[in-house]
């Protein structure tokens, strides 16, 4: 036997109630400058769009000042971080090695590490490549080559034992005489 089933009475009282088409009747409301604006692609509207103003004010900031020489970075970053007792020294008459050699103390493995890893990233941000990171992972001595200067970050003890500035002063001295 089979069971017709029938759609109930519509009445007023009945939950259901017609769905609206409201979606049709405003896209016939549209006009063909309103339906242009809908289908414009969202690419154009990120083309159309410049450079942002921070970015060019920097760039032209940029262009008006002088770059720092190597020595200016290094020498900065060391007194950023606070490194103790930083000599420079001129070795160019003494090596053809490098030009400029620092010689800095830190007041532990950990301050040595990071103040080699902050001039790392200061020559990086100002353009000057390093050639060579040496003695980073026992902290003791670290060692950067830029070429044109060679860096010591050592530990007070380390540095009296090695005296490169005395070595490399009295060098120097024995070359003018």
């Amino acid at each position: 036997m089979a069971v017709k089933r029938s759609s109930p009475p519509a009445s007023k009282s009945s939950a259901r109630t017609p769905l609206r088409k409201a979606p049709a009747k405003a896209a016939a409301t549209r006009t063909p400058a309103t339906k242009a604006k809908a289908k414009a692609p969202a690419k154009t509207v990120r083309k159309a769009a410049g450079p942002k103003p921070a970015a060019t004010k920097q760039a032209k900031a940029a262009k008006g000042r002088a770059q720092p020489t190597l020595a200016q970075v290094v020498l900065d970053a060391l007194a950023d971080m606070k490194a103790v007792d930083v000599k420079a020294l001129d070795v160019r008459g003494i090596t053809d090695i490098t030009d400029t050699m620092v010689v800095a103390s830190g007041t532990s493995d950990r301050h040595v590490k990071s103040i080699a890893d902050r001039v790392v990233q200061r020559c990086k941000e100002a353009g000057f490549r390093p050639y060579g990171l040496e003695g980073e992972r026992d902290g003791e001595w670290v060692l950067l080559d830029l070429q044109d200067l060679v860096l010591h970050v050592m530990l007070p003890r380390v540095r009296e034992f090695y005296a490169l500035e005395k070595l490399w002063e009295g060098s120097a001295a024995r070359r003018a005489s």
